[in-house]
C-alpha cells in the first residue's frame, strides 16, 4: 500500500497507528460482534471510549476541575454563534481580534447577536500576521476577548497570547495540542477535530464551568453549554465514531508527549522555512515572527507556476498543496500526525522544481 503525503488543511492526516487500530476494530469492536458505530451511546463499551477521550484531553491540557470538557457538533462555525449566545449579554460588548479569514467569520456571526468591538484588525495585511498585544484596543469591562490562535489560510499564528482582565476565548482549531500551553489563561478554547484531534464531525470545547453557568436559561438547550456540561456531552446522540478516533489520537499523543510533539513540529516547519528563506524563488506569505508551525504558506513567481508546482507535486505523491481558494498560492499543512519524511520529501521536491523551472 502506497500512502500519499497528505498536506491537506482539513480533514487532515491522521496517525497511521490510529487508522490501523480503527481498521482492525471496525467490524468487531473488542469481541462485541458489532462496530463502535453500531452501538448504543448509553452502553458500557462506548461509555469507556467517551470517558477515555475526556480524560485524555484533561491530561494533555492539564485541566483543573474548574473546566468542563465537551464534545459537540457543528464545527468551529457553530461555536462562532454559540459563544456570543452564551457569553454576550444584552447591553454588553465583546472584543474580537480579526487577523484572518476565520477571525472574520467569527466576527460576522457575533455581530448578529450583540455589540462587537474590533480590538485589532490586520486581516488584509500583507505579509499576513497577527497583531502585537500593544495594538489591541480593549473595551473596559468587555464580556470577553475572542481570537483565533492560528489562521489556517494565511499561515499566521499567535506565539504569545495577550494578557487580559476579561475572559479570553480562543478558536484553536488548527493548532490545538501542537505545543505546550498554560490553559489557565483561557476561559474557553474550542477546536474542530479534523486537524490535530481526529476526523471531522466532533468539536472539542473546553470551558470554565463558572462562565458557562451564567448563560441565560432562555437559550435553546442544544445551544447552551450548561446543557452539555450537565449531561457529559450525551444530551443527544454524540458523533460516536469521531469521538472514538479522537480517543485513539489523544492516546497516541499522550504516549508521544506534547513537549516532544512541539519540538518535532518546530523542526518540521523550520525545514520548510529554511528553504523558503534561502530562495529567491519561493516567497513566504507570513511575517517571520508570526509564522505558523502548522500551515506553511508561500508563493512562486507566478500563479501559473504555482498550479504547475501543485500538479507536479501531486504526481510525486505530495498531495493537497494548493493554497486556499480565497488567496491562492501554496500551503503545506503539517499537523501533529504529519511525518517528518513527508516534509523532507517536499523540501527535495522544491529544490528540484526550482532547478527545472527557476
Amino acid at each position: 500500500m502506497a500512502r500519499a503525503f497528505n498536506f491537506c488543511a482539513g480533514p487532515a492526516v491522521l496517525p497511521l497507528e490510529v487508522l490501523q487500530q480503527a481498521q482492525a476494530e471496525l467490524v468487531d469492536y473488542q469481541g462485541t460482534g458489532m462496530s463502535i458505530m453500531e452501538m448504543s451511546h448509553r452502553g458500557k463499551h462506548y461509555e469507556a471510549v467517551h470517558n477515555e477521550a475526556m480524560a485524555n484531553i484533561r491530561t494533555l491540557m492539564n485541566l483543573s476541575d474548574d473546566y468542563a470538557v465537551l464534545f459537540l457538533q457543528g464545527g468551529a462555525s457553530m461555536q462562532f454563534a454559540m459563544v456570543p449566545m452564551n457569553f454576550l449579554p444584552t447591553g454588553a460588548t465583546a472584543d474580537y481580534v480579526n487577523a484572518g479569514s476565520w477571525g472574520s467569520a467569527a466576527v460576522k456571526q457575533a455581530r448578529l447577536l450583540g455589540n462587537i468591538n474590533i480590538a485589532a484588525d490586520c486581516e488584509k495585511d500583507i505579509p499576513t500576521r497577527v497583531p502585537e498585544a500593544a495594538e489591541l484596543k480593549h473595551t473596559p469591562g468587555a464580556a470577553y476577548l475572542h481570537l483565533t490562535s492560528n489562521e489556517t489560510i494565511s499561515g499566521a499564528q499567535w506565539q504569545q497570547f495577550p494578557k487580559t482582565d476579561v475572559p479570553l476565548i480562543c478558536d484553536m482549531s488548527s493548532d490545538i495540542l501542537s505545543r505546550p500551553l498554560d490553559y489557565r489563561q483561557f476561559a474557553m478554547v474550542y477546536a474542530g477535530a479534523q486537524k490535530n484531534l481526529g476526523p471531522s464531525g466532533v468539536t472539542l470545547v473546553v470551558v470554565r464551568k463558572d462562565l458557562a453557568a451564567k448563560a441565560a436559561k432562555t437559550i435553546p438547550a442544544m445551544l447552551r453549554y450548561q446543557t452539555h456540561i450537565e449531561n457529559d456531552s450525551l444530551y443527544n446522540t454524540p458523533p460516536c465514531f469521531s469521538i472514538y478516533i479522537l480517543a485513539l489520537t489523544t492516546r497516541w499523543l499522550k504516549n508521544f508527549g506534547v513537549d516532544n510533539m512541539f519540538r518535532r513540529n518546530r523542526d518540521k516547519a523550520q525545514m520548510l522555512y529554511d528553504i523558503i528563506d534561502a530562495s529567491g524563488y519561493y516567497r513566504g506569505t507570513a511575517k517571520k515572527e508570526c509564522r505558523s508551525d502548522m500551515n506553511i504558506t508561500f508563493r512562486l513567481p507566478t500563479s501559473e507556476l504555482e498550479d504547475h508546482f501543485c500538479a507536479e507535486a501531486a504526481k510525486a505523491g505530495l498531495s493537497q498543496l494548493k493554497g486556499h481558494r480565497s488567496v491562492g498560492g501554496v500551503r503545506a499543512s503539517i499537523y501533529n500526525a504529519f511525518p517528518v519524511d513527508g516534509v523532507q520529501a517536499l523540501v527535495a521536491f522544491m529544490q528540484e522544481f526550482e532547478k527545472r523551472n527557476g
